[in-house]
């Protein structure tokens, strides 16, 4: 994947590539785009557009695009609403489908993955189940929030690529109403879901279900050689997603089966937080009143979910030929939290001895958790192997000397940093504070646009988390993300 953070100095080509309508017109519902009394453009996201050519835009030709949805040249001539079930909260729902949403347009990317842009907000559809179809601005604020800093600390995520005021007022149950509205642009690698293999299996349409795998093998998974190993590249993708949640503090809040996708890619932000401090029971969505999604339950909801991807699988492939491959989610998630912990510390983990770097996984987060410690501000302390001096001149210094992080700082110091953290750690311009995204700072930079349609700590806020990815990139160059130490300590 292209490093988000360095400027190209070649634009992309615009490449339209519909690949979508191939799977048959039982997939979705062709639909119209509401018509919006107006359209201000409140974020452009350059960066992500560079990646599909569609960053030379004008703003009037963006407003025409992601606003009124004047459809792109050689792309779909209207969107379309897709058609998935899911367990919402581990029931089944056969009534939901793309109900606010569609897809725009697909395209090829910089390094030739097809990508899709999604919407939210953009009116109501066959499956809008008497909903309005809209989305508020405050919704569509806090999806960009979340979006830019996901991606600022290596999670796999969608990209916020548009947002637009709509000038409509909108009454809502669980914000002051009325409120306003706007439409969001999302760019992701893939918007098919485990719902949507689930709707098929419930339909008992197995040829179905034979297009779609062959479809999602060949564009997301091409070395999968069948339905078992199909289902081995998601588990193994879903597990990874987990992962890099959990060393980056993110609580989705909302994992039902038809917001996981089958690249394993996170999207569509509704209830979401990030951690102040490491607490397994920390929820996102005041409706979740049993936790089912709670931080530390978020593996276990993915692994459920998984489950549910088998079971469309039987028709296709033998029982005994999935189930191993389901199996795998533990030990991969446990591997794969060891890779996004030790990425963020900027240290090479140890090839000789894995338990031995899944040993370090568990006395951090262990000291994480008895000592509250705020989730950020001990990563960017600790990084390339908890320095002394920083340690001292961190807010956390009385916690750090105390008994609950003296193993754990001197297992994070008896590792290697990455070739470059040192260095890029000396640097001045390697940020002092880490960058947060908690919800009073959420809450303060909605109050400065909703009380006084102050825009400059949204903009300032989306800069600074664009900065701290940059630096934290640069500490962690991605040649020596994959890279391991002997015993002896040297390169492997």
């Amino acid at each position: 994947m292209t490093d988000p953070f360095t400027p190209h100095a070649e634009q992309a080509a615009y490449r339209p590539d519909v690949q979508h309508t191939r799977l048959g017109s039982e997939f979705y519902d062709p639909v119209k785009p509401a018509e919006f009394p107006s359209l201000d453009l409140r974020f452009r996201n350059d960066r992500a557009a560079a990646e599909i050519g569609l960053d030379g835009l004008s703003d009037e030709e963006w407003l025409c695009h992601f606003g009124r949805f004047q459809p792109l040249p050689d792309n779909l001539p209207a969107p379309l609403a897709l058609r998935y079930h899911g367990h919402q909260f581990r029931v089944y729902n056969p009534d939901i489908g793309d109900g606010r949403g569609f897809l725009f347009a697909q395209m090829r990317d910089r390094s030739g993955r097809l990508m899709d842009l999604g919407t939210k907000g953009s009116g109501t559809t066959p499956w809008s189940r008497g909903g309005d179809g809209r989305l508020t601005l405050k919704g569509g604020v806090r999806e960009v929030l979340a979006t830019e800093l996901l991606e600022a600390l290596g999670v796999n995520t969608s990209r916020s690529l548009s947002l637009i005021e709509t000038g409509e007022s909108l009454v809502r149950g669980d914000e002051p109403s009325p409120t306003r509205s706007s439409v969001l642009v999302r760019l992701n690698h893939s918007h098919i879901r485990i719902g949507t293999f689930q709707r098929l299996l419930f339909l008992e349409d197995h040829e179905s279900i034979r297009r779609l795998l062959d479809y999602s093998i060949a564009e997301y998974w091409p070395d999968a050689t069948g339905p078992a190993d199909f289902l081995g590249h998601v588990v193994d993708a879903v597990a990874r997603l987990g992962a890099q949640w959990f060393a980056a503090g993110f609580v989705h809040g909302v994992l039902n089966t038809d917001n996981i996708t089958v690249t394993g890619e996170s999207f569509d932000y509704g209830p979401w937080r990030f951690l102040p401090v490491l607490d397994p029971n920390f929820t996102a969505a005041y409706f979740d009143h049993q936790g089912l999604y709670a931080f530390g339950r978020q593996p276990d909801a993915l692994y459920w979910n998984l489950a549910r991807l088998g079971e469309c699988l039987i028709p296709l492939c033998d029982v005994s030929e999935l189930q191993p491959m389901l199996e795998t989610f533990p030990a991969k998630f446990d591997e794969a939290l060891a890779d996004s912990t030790f990425g963020r510390l900027g240290l090479l983990r140890d090839e000789s001895d894995p338990e031995r770097d899944h040993r370090l996984v568990a006395l951090f987060y262990g000291a994480l958790r008895q000592s509250g410690a705020g989730f950020e501000r001990a990563f960017l302390d600790m990084m390339g192997g908890a320095m002394e001096t920083r340690l001292e001149q961190s807010p956390h210094a009385d916690l750090y000397a105390g008994e609950v992080w003296r193993a754990t700082i001197s297992a994070i110091r008896d590792r290697a940093p990455m070739n470059g953290v040192a260095e890029a750690m000396a640097s001045p311009n390697f940020p002092a504070q880490p960058q947060t995204m908690l919800i009073d700072e959420v809450e303060q930079i909605w109050r400065a646009i909703a009380e006084e349609d102050d825009w400059s700590a949204f903009k300032s806020k989306i800069d600074a988390v664009r900065e701290y990815g940059r630096e934290l990139c640069r500490s962690r160059p991605k040649e020596d993300q994959s890279q391991t130490v002997s015993p002896q300590g040297q390169n492997g």
